[in-house]
């Protein structure tokens, strides 16, 4: 084995510099990924030695200093999401027996989320997350304590959709604080991309773990048993998530505009452009929940509602898993590009699908297309945003996939109430559908800016 570069002398020395400037070129023939931040190509010698500095993988990711602080309860706070509204759906389904209410009173939620989100992103990177996590929780416990009551009792719809606005505006973005973290700690380093993808495939795993506890609680326990656990586990990961101030980013002023105004994340085109795809990714989450639901009591089999919403999930997460492992050549641009046809095509044959182990085929297939967009979408964002808006910009898109979930599971839950349950399949096709031809209408926004800075 050859000694290290700094070993050699002289000569020697920059002949291997030269051999590894020319390898590396010969590895990556086209631009690096600007998620992996441009201060990793202006400083090359900052880079960890040997192949983990061309393929930064899962392992060192996950042996970063305090990342397990944080990434632990981190997990266990961001159930909220992948439990509350297919909680909701179970529970009031139950009380009322009708789709269209239950989707109406999940859709409030999803769209108090998507509407607060991005203020609670933006009061995390003024007054830190802990200042903004601690109230958080106790409003959302209670308000979703409330909402169980009411459904309970048999409170009219309004009364209902009244406690879906709490519950759903409190949720903690535990997500994209998260991916602030490390975005704090990693951004410049080749360590960024594959934090985006483990962060997408940790999402996912929540949507494989979520939705089955959820609905094997509430068929096996009781109706509010889903809504009782998301609840729980949103407390004591909230709290023990908020205790972890030193991985923290410091809180501070925002960038100033061009007239003195604070810099507004969805101020930037290309976030908006991201914010319209996500909208889609969530019709597909909304779409499926609620039509795998009224597909699996159609059948007279509501207990294989977790099973086939957590195969899509599974598929979901197995393409984040490989999307972090390779070391892509292509720039997120392109993949994204690539990527999100493909997921609006994946759904089109789910309306004509009416068994189960072809539905749960076709399901798996859909959840393999999704986790590419999800994954590139966030890595954008940090060649789209300065360091002081991003957590707000990172909510803004988990706020669009909420609202996006939202409307689609009011409008399955219409279609199926109405048409049948199978009907329900068409919103994730026409949601993907328009917002694939969104993205490419508008693709050059995303180009990265070379004025963001931290």
């Amino acid at each position: 084995m050859a000694p290290p570069p700094d070993a050699l002398p002289g000569g020697r020395k920059a002949q291997a510099v030269a051999s590894t400037v020319t390898e590396n070129e010969h590895a990556r023939p086209e631009p690096p990924d600007p998620a992996a931040g441009r201060g990793a190509q202006r400083r090359p010698e900052a880079r960890p030695p040997g192949d983990a500095s061309r393929r930064p993988g899962y392992g060192q990711l996950l042996r970063s200093p305090g990342a397990w602080t944080f990434l632990l309860p981190g997990f266990v706070a961001r159930q909220p999401f992948a439990m509350l509204t297919i909680g909701i759906v179970l529970l009031v389904e139950h009380t009322s027996g009708s789709y269209g209410t239950a989707g109406a009173v999940s859709a409030v939620t999803g769209v108090s989320m998507a509407l607060f989100a991005p203020q609670s992103g933006k009061l995390a990177d003024r007054f830190g997350q802990s200042a903004v996590l601690l109230p958080g929780v106790l409003v959302h416990a209670a308000s979703v304590a409330l909402l169980i009551a009411l459904a309970l009792g048999h409170a009219p719809l309004w009364a209902l959709l009244a406690a879906a606005v709490p519950s759903g505006a409190s949720v903690p973005q535990v997500g994209p604080m998260v991916r602030a973290r490390w975005a704090d700690r990693l951004g410049g380093t080749p360590l960024m991309a594959t934090a985006a993808a483990f962060e997408s495939v940790t999402d996912e795993f929540t949507f494989v773990i979520g939705p089955v506890l959820a609905t094997a609680l509430c068929t096996s326990v009781h109706p509010a048993a889903g809504l009782v656990a998301e609840a729980g586990l949103t407390l004591l990961g909230g709290l023990f998530f908020a205790a972890q101030r030193r991985t923290a980013p410091k809180p501070g002023p925002r960038v100033a505009g061009e007239r003195g105004t604070r810099v507004s994340a969805l101020s930037v085109p290309g976030v908006r452009v991201l914010a319209g795809a996500f909208l889609g990714i969530g019709a597909v989450f909304g779409g499926m929940q609620v039509s795998l639901t009224a597909f699996t009591q159609s059948i007279g089999e509501p207990g294989i509602n977790g099973l086939l919403y957590g195969t899509f999930a599974a598929g979901n997460m197995l393409t984040g898993v490989v999307c972090g492992a390779i070391a892509w050549k292509s720039t997120p641009q392109r993949r994204l590009l690539t990527a999100y046809p493909l997921l609006a095509l994946a759904c089109t044959p789910l309306w004509a699908l009416h068994s189960v182990p072809l539905l749960g085929g076709a399901g798996l297939l859909v959840g393999l297309c999704i986790a590419p967009s999800l994954i590139t979408g966030y890595t954008l964002v940090e060649t789209l945003v300065p360091a002081s808006a991003r957590t707000e910009a990172f909510t803004w898109l988990t706020g669009a996939v909420g609202l996006g979930q939202a409307a689609a599971s009011t409008v399955a839950g219409q279609l199926a109430d109405h048409l049948g349950p199978s009907t329900g399949f068409l919103v994730p096709l026409a949601g993907t559908a328009v917002a694939a031809l969104v993205l490419v209408a508008l693709r050059g926004r995303l180009a990265a800016r070379a004025s963001v800075q931290g």
